[in-house]
């Protein structure tokens, strides 16, 4: 899909306000011209048409990675990601099934986030308990409710109601939101400026995700996590050994190796060394996504 190289590229979150501003600028598709599209990719690999597709629904994964800016990551990391998730769904994506892009796309857009979130986040840092993993992707939802957002230390009350709802002990609701709240969230109702390309305004709120939406649905459950777990680690075993070595370096160690440090130890170019990466990590999510099929993880949305 090399079309859909050529995107709009968000380098830091400085830009943030722009990028939002450029992929507006992109039309949205009707079905009858998205299920053209998708016809033209999946029996010719018209590159084009799958980039239309990609380009029409980079709001949509926007605006899910926004409904991720709680976990003390880069947004241009998390939106990234998100992009990630929104190429795959297209590569993957069956017009003869029946449902739009979109609807598919958004379990694709989630997985790629989260996974990225639990590679960023150790262990130590969620905690090592079922609830506390529940509560880890489900503290801003809860606090959301409360509108609590912008509010750095809870009140008793709300740490109680919190508690409660999501079945945990108060303590934890505590230590877990200093932990989340040290990463400096912006207020969601703050204007974007320049993110109206009609020159009106918007605030960050408007690209959250609905209420109805639970993004975090495919791994707040342990259970469901530690399937992700194992799923990843038989994924792996697919891959050659210089690959389960640059990918596990450059995406899932906690100090990333460079481009150019693995360079030297293979013998080969940096760029090289990033075709590696990426297409083990197309690899990986391939696999992933059979193994996920397989076990019953993957449940279509109705369109």
């Amino acid at each position: 899909m090399a079309a859909t190289s050529n995107l709009p590229t968000l380098s830091s979150d400085n830009g943030l306000s722009r990028y939002l501003s450029e992929i507006r600028k992109f039309p949205m598709l009707e079905k009858s011209e998205e299920f053209m599209l998708a016809k033209a990719w999946v029996d010719h690999e018209d590159t084009d048409a799958a980039h239309k597709m990609v380009t029409s629904h980079l709001r949509l994964a926007a605006k899910i990675a926004m409904g991720y800016r709680g976990y003390g990551l880069p947004i241009s990391e998390v939106i990234s990601e998100a992009n990630v998730g929104l190429m795959q769904s297209v590569k993957r994506f069956d017009p003869d099934k029946g449902f739009r892009l979109a609807t598919y796309a958004m379990w694709w857009i989630r997985a790629s986030i989260q996974e990225y979130i639990l590679r960023s986040w150790s262990l130590v840092k969620i905690g090592t308990t079922a609830s506390q993993k529940k509560l880890f992707f489900n503290l801003r939802r809860a606090k959301s409710k409360l509108n609590a957002l912008e509010e750095g230390d809870l009140r008793p009350e709300q740490v109680a109601s919190i508690a409660k709802s999501l079945s945990v002990s108060e303590d934890d609701v505590v230590m877990m939101n200093g932990r989340m709240s040290g990463g400096g969230d912006a207020s969601l109702n703050a204007p974007m400026r320049g993110a109206d390309s009609d020159g009106g305004s918007a605030e960050w709120m408007d690209w959250l995700p609905d209420d109805e939406s639970d993004h975090a649905a495919a791994v707040a459950d342990a259970e469901e996590y530690d399937k992700r777990k194992d799923l990843l680690s038989q994924a792996m075993a697919t891959l050659n050994e210089r690959e389960q070595d640059i990918l596990t370096k450059r995406r899932l160690s906690e100090d990333p190796s460079t481009l150019e440090d693995l360079a030297n130890v293979y013998g080969v170019s940096r760029e090289r060394i990033r075709q590696i990466e990426v297409r083990a990590f197309e690899k990986l999510q391939e696999k992933m996504h059979t193994l996920a099929s397989e076990e019953g993880m993957i449940e279509m949305e109705p369109a």
